[in-house]
């Protein structure tokens, strides 16, 4: 992993932290056996990643912190006594929601988090940062679900 980037997460995981409910995200698996909170991690170190290869000007800062809490719903999906059927839908409404109650959120950081489905909900993305977390995050579902992520030699965070 990049030491760069492993420092960049952990300070903003470390922020997030010290408000709000991001522990949480521990609680709940989101791909295959990968929790919300290493698949958040995932998605923004290969946010940065395809930033820094493709060359393309982001603020780091709201790339990080918007990939971080893409997915701060707070619930399990997976459960089968709750209506989750729509989640792929409904849960970026809820992740914004939450994140809005326990951080103060930028505009750009408000944009990744609830288009970061895209295409699966109709509003494109605003900004490049919403649109790097969006295929970071298409990235990284299909690599966890298959089994086969394994970017970190370290946790961080």
């Amino acid at each position: 992993m990049n030491r760069e980037y492993a420092d960049e997460i952990s300070t903003a995981i470390g922020e997030l932290k010290k408000d709000g409910r991001y522990r949480e995200l521990n609680n709940y698996i989101q791909h295959g056996t990968v929790s919300v909170f290493k698949h958040c991690r995932n998605v923004a170190y290969v946010s940065l990643l395809i930033a820094d290869r493709l060359h393309i000007r982001v603020d780091r800062k709201a790339l990080v912190k918007g990939a971080l809490l893409h997915d701060y719903f707070l619930y399990d999906w997976h459960e089968k006594n709750k209506n989750h059927r729509l989640h792929g839908f409904y849960h970026p409404r809820h992740a914004l929601r939450n994140a809005m109650q326990d951080y103060n959120i930028s505009d750009k950081e408000a944009d990744i988090i609830l288009k970061h489905m895209f295409p699966l909900t109709i509003i494109p993305p605003n900004n490049r940062e919403a649109w790097i977390v969006c295929m970071a995050d298409k990235i990284c579902a299909t690599y966890e679900t298959a089994g086969n992520f394994r970017l970190h030699a370290k946790p961080v965070g």
